[in-house]
């Protein structure tokens, strides 16, 4: 370009003349008094108060008061009079202490304002379509559709800075502890064996697909067989699945895996982090080690392999004593290889007919065909099937379940894992319900040893509980093939406050091992080979032990944010359509664009 030909193009400098930003709209205290200041940012909200001109200017930082006085400057004054919310400007000022009885305790900047001596007006804006207030009376969808607009709110600007903060807190700790940041690749291949792949065609092999990676899963093993022995990332992983209020369909994870370790080494690295984690971003000292209980004892004990520990309500097995019970519906059961259990709720005797029956649909909705109770009074007991007891049973349950005058008892008999995920359900929504979780706590545990295996009806096939590279408790080795069930893992997940955080195992690094651990799984060598030869030879070639885990990063940030839903803590979140409402994506693809890609639109 000539320099003639820069004749009348504005450069950046132009637009903002000689203002510099010297602070932000946080930054200045009643110590600033006198100085002259540039501040820039958003109008949050303009007041006409007896012809003096009041602006809320806010920036990601906080918000300053900014005076347009007409004895200061007419002209700034005059300027000031076409302000409305969201336009962008810059003002330079001279910072004053407000009036005695007029500092404002709920702002950071409350004690100064600053009398403007100079305007710029770098932007109009149109009326925004909803208040930019953190308790804005919207819905979500039309949040979604203006997110640009929806993250200028202060509370959603705090979410981000704090995620921000959190990835900052995970690096610095896993960097000083020897590990390396290596990305993984995003176009990979298809491995079916979870949730649903999402799929991208190549245009260069027609007829041939990539997938995006569930998880960096069989990178970072072999990495660990590239001898790099502590690999780490914060990795952007994709699954095709139906959606949450905790799971988008693209999410982000703490990915991590070591050589030569065992359980207790990923556990105390991933405590470590925790710690450092919760320091950074709330200044909560965690208590570690956390607690550890095995798969059995969760789901024994708090019905769910995710148990929320802040609170009791344990449930109770009472299989043994009702087995042989004049009550048909427990004794057949039991002796179709079911179970009975028991969820005493303490102290809610005065509960109505109304509400038990709301907990009996509820219940339903995990598969329960039906909720049994009693209600204990002084000398007798309250239910329907209470005659069916005799009174050694009578006794028995009321010794083993802790009966006292005022208990309202609830049963479930089904088979083992209805019952469990029933009365688990029903255990969370009780302690909540009596307000027996003592909020703004966090109470971490652990839960070991998960079956390697589960049985899928629909599929009519065993399939990995977590995934098929993870090891086997040695001592089941010998089940693998007599009874693949009763195989546990070396499996861990970390659990807080009855959501799962985190999940990882120990590895499977010996081929004969993990050729075994497909074959229980119903593949034949041809079927393995093919999906996973490359990662059978790499395990020939000197594979040493390792394991790893993986956080949901969004999650984690979610709690530490008090959020109750992950798309508060991403800057730019899917609906539970999958769809971005902001850029209207996904979007039909051009007939070219499909010709190239060798494919095809089937209208249904």
């Amino acid at each position: 370009m000539k320099d003639s030909d820069w004749k009348g193009v504005k450069s950046l400098s132009d637009k903002l003349g000689d203002m510099r930003r010297t602070h932000t709209c946080c930054e200045l205290g009643a110590n600033d008094a006198g100085a002259e200041v540039v501040l820039m940012g958003w109008v949050q909200r303009r007041r006409d108060h007896g012809g003096v001109i009041f602006v809320d200017l806010r920036d990601r930082d906080g918000i300053t008061q900014v005076v347009f006085n007409p004895e200061v400057s007419s002209m700034v004054h005059e300027k000031a009079h076409v302000l409305r919310s969201e336009y962008v400007i810059g003002i330079r000022g001279k910072v004053e202490k407000r009036l005695e009885g007029m500092a404002n305790p709920n702002l950071k900047t409350g004690e100064i304002e600053v009398f403007a001596t100079e305007l710029n007006i770098f932007n109009a804006a149109e009326t925004p379509p909803f208040m930019i207030e953190d308790n804005v009376d919207v819905s979500e969808n039309v949040r979604l559709k203006y997110r640009h607009i929806d993250l200028r709110r202060t509370l959603l600007q705090k979410n981000i800075i704090n995620r921000h903060r959190a990835a900052a807190s995970v690096r610095q700790y896993l960097n000083s502890r020897r590990f390396i940041d290596i990305e993984t690749p995003v176009l990979t291949r298809s491995t079916p064996e979870g949730a649903r792949d999402y799929l991208v065609p190549s245009r260069v092999n027609p007829g041939l697909f990539y997938a995006l990676p569930q998880s960096p899963q069989i990178f970072k093993q072999l990495l660990m067989i590239a001898g790099f022995d502590r690999y780490y990332q914060i990795v952007k992983c994709f699954r095709d699945e139906d959606l949450r209020a905790d799971r988008q369909p693209e999410f982000t994870q703490i990915d991590m895996e070591m050589s030569f370790v065992g359980e207790d080494e990923v556990m105390d690295i991933a405590q470590g982090l925790m710690v450092k984690l919760f320091k950074d971003v709330l200044d909560i000292d965690l208590n570690v080690p956390f607690p550890r209980l095995s798969y059995e004892d969760a789901v024994g004990r708090f019905g769910l392999d995710k148990p929320d520990i802040r609170f009791g309500l344990e449930l109770v097995d009472i299989s043994d004593i009702v087995e042989k019970a004049g009550f048909k519906v427990f004794s057949d059961a039991v002796n179709k290889g079911g179970k009975v259990k028991a969820l005493n709720a303490k102290g809610c005797l005065n509960f109505t007919r109304k509400e038990i029956d709301d907990l009996a649909d509820f219940v339903s909705v995990y598969r329960a065909k039906g909720l049994a109770w009693i209600k204990v009074h002084e000398e007798s007991w309250q239910s329907p099937i209470a005659k069916f007891f005799s009174d050694e049973e009578k006794e028995a349950l009321a010794r083993k379940i802790d009966m006292q005058a005022g208990d309202l008892v609830f049963f479930v008999a089904d088979q083992p894992k209805v019952v469990d995920e029933a009365l688990g359900h029903l255990r969370n929504l009780l302690g909540k319900k009596r307000g027996l979780i003592q909020e703004n706590t966090f109470s971490f545990v652990w839960v070991t040893r998960f079956p390697l295996l589960e049985y899928d009806e629909n599929e009519k096939r065993y399939q990995a509980l977590h995934h098929p590279f993870t090891a086997p408790l040695e001592e089941d080795y010998d089940l693998l093939e007599k009874d693949p069930l009763s195989v546990r893992s070396r499996a861990y997940d970390l659990v807080l406050n009855g959501s799962e955080i985190g999940g990882g195992s120990i590895r499977i690094h010996q081929k004969n091992l993990q050729e075994r651990v497909f074959e229980a799984l119903g593949m034949d060598r041809k079927t393995y080979e093919e999906k996973f030869g490359f990662l059978l030879s790499a395990l020939d070639s000197g594979a040493p032990p390792h394991g790893g885990i993986a956080f949901g990063f969004d999650r984690l940030v979610m709690i530490l944010c008090g959020q109750s839903s992950i798309r508060d803590v991403i800057p730019f979140p899917k609906t539970q359509k999958a769809a971005c409402l902001l850029t209207n994506a996904p979007s039909e693809a051009g007939k070219a664009q499909l010709e190239e890609l060798s494919l095809r639109i089937k209208k249904l």
